[in-house]
């Protein structure tokens, strides 16, 4: 390989390899090469055949500012693909997955270099792409160009919440300054949401109701369900369950509670076509449900008798569209798990609604004013619904949080995202990053004055 024509550097040969420090030293070291390779694995890897020149002419043809590829990952058992996804406006995640291997052309490397004013120790990798990628496209080539040394994973619950994880928090407040400057300047900020609404405009007879979607969890719906009808509250409320066409006892469970249980309300969809989204909007169109809609999934408790009236005041208290609570992980028998209690801190009232574009979840229990949900809707998946939801009261409403744990949230093998395959997670990842997608154009129009 000619050596005037690409610059390598690894990351893991710097003391600070996500520094701002060490990503101003790549883009001096670079001047003179078309293309600047940077490895981000700490971990073995391996080009294949014409990879890099299969990179640098796309990069050129395409005139991204970086490109990334597929790559194999090799174990014990030989090679696995390991397919990767395209990269969008919403693309938002610090964790995105880009693979190990960088591709950037030097001259958009050290623009965006020479634009990083502030002074990362953890957030400098982010920083850079996030300034690359406002003038530049970064483009997905999905072929198979590397191989990479297999990494060792932690337990799913674990590497899931990592973002969360109290140990991370430095890194986290970095990302999440990166993260917000990037949306002033591509014109997506918004500043502190003020909006309250009005909690008695509309008449309801019951003031809460908690609602349980629910498919074939027959081993848990019954906890969940004596759980929200054991809430000690100052004003009614009862529960209703929606059972998307359970094939396993679940229906006749719930059946059986409700025969000595007056405040349960159970539905079953006409339909066949609901996923959990669907099943929400159904129980919240009913004309059951309470002024105030609360989160309780069928395989999940609340922590004690409390939570629910908790929940309420705080939506007195800040005439919020939207509730936000705390839940501690825990194993099928209740136990804590590592990381244990999920406060969600990044979710603050100054800058939470513009740091949740960067996060892949806003915490649970999740509880919103029935009236406003009406409005908006979730759409019908059983995957990102709630967050959707959340992203597009964020953008006008205030959200109320609160950190004591409401929840007890279990991480078992019949979780929905237990043990995904490489497919389930790249199409989760693909379609929250279009919910942020299409939540940036919408603030980017609504900062332009073009919607309302």
């Amino acid at each position: 390989m000619e050596t005037n024509k690409h610059h390598h550097f690894n990351l893991y040969d710097q003391p600070m390899p996500w520094s701002s420090r060490t990503i101003r030293t790549i883009a001096a070291e670079a001047a003179g090469s078309p293309y600047t390779l940077i490895y981000i694995v700490p971990r073995k890897v391996e080009l294949t055949m014409f990879a890099l020149e299969r990179m640098t002419s796309i990069a050129q043809n395409t005139s991204a500012g970086m490109v990334y590829a597929d790559y194999y990952e090799r174990d014990e058992d030989g090679l696995h693909a390991h397919p990767l996804i395209d990269y969008r406006k919403g693309s938002l995640r610090d964790d995105f997955d880009f693979g190990p291997l960088l591709l950037f052309n030097t001259q958009a490397l050290t623009e965006a270099a020479e634009t990083m004013t502030e002074d990362y120790r953890f957030a400098g990798l982010y920083d850079l792409r996030l300034k690359v990628s406002q003038r530049h496209p970064i483009v997905h080539i999905n072929e198979y160009l590397s191989i990479c040394e297999e990494k060792n994973e932690k337990a799913g619950g674990e590497r899931q919440f990592d973002y969360v994880n109290p140990r991370n928090r430095e890194a986290q407040i970095e990302m999440e300054k990166a993260c917000t400057a990037h949306l002033k300047q591509i014109g997506a900020y918004l500043p502190e949401r003020r909006k309250t609404v009005n909690l008695y405009e509309h008449p309801f007879d019951t003031e809460a109701s908690v609602i349980i979607p629910v498919r074939n969890r027959v081993r848990t719906i019954g906890q969940a369900i004596r759980s929200a009808l054991g809430q000690e509250t100052s004003f009614p409320f009862h529960v209703i369950v929606v059972d998307n066409h359970s094939t396993d006892g679940t229906w006749e469970e719930i059946q059986s509670i409700a025969a000595h249980a007056p405040r349960l309300k159970y539905l079953k969809p006409q339909w066949h076509y609901l996923g959990i989204g669907g099943c929400w909007n159904l129980a919240v169109h009913h004309p059951d449900c309470g002024r105030f809609a609360v989160q309780l999934d069928s395989d999940d408790v609340y922590s004690d008798a409390h939570s629910l009236q908790k929940i309420v005041d705080a939506f007195h208290t800040h005439s919020c569209g939207m509730v936000v609570g705390s839940y501690r992980l825990t194993d099928f028998h209740l136990q804590t798990i590592p990381p244990g209690i999920v406060d969600h801190r990044e979710w603050t009232p100054e800058n939470g609604h513009n740091n949740a574009l960067r996060i892949n979840g806003l915490g649970a229990p999740r509880a919103f004013y029935t009236p406003l949900l009406r409005s908006i809707d979730f759409p019908n998946t059983s995957y990102g619904e709630d967050y959707a939801v959340g992203l597009r009261i964020g953008r006008e409403y205030a959200i109320g949080r609160i950190y004591d744990v409401l929840y007890l949230c279990r991480r078992w093998e019949d979780n929905s995202d237990a043990l995904p395959d490489i497919a389930k997670i790249n199409g989760h990842n693909a379609y929250k990053d279009n919910l942020r997608t299409w939540e940036v154009e919408a603030r980017i129009q609504l900062n332009k004055g073009n919607v309302s």
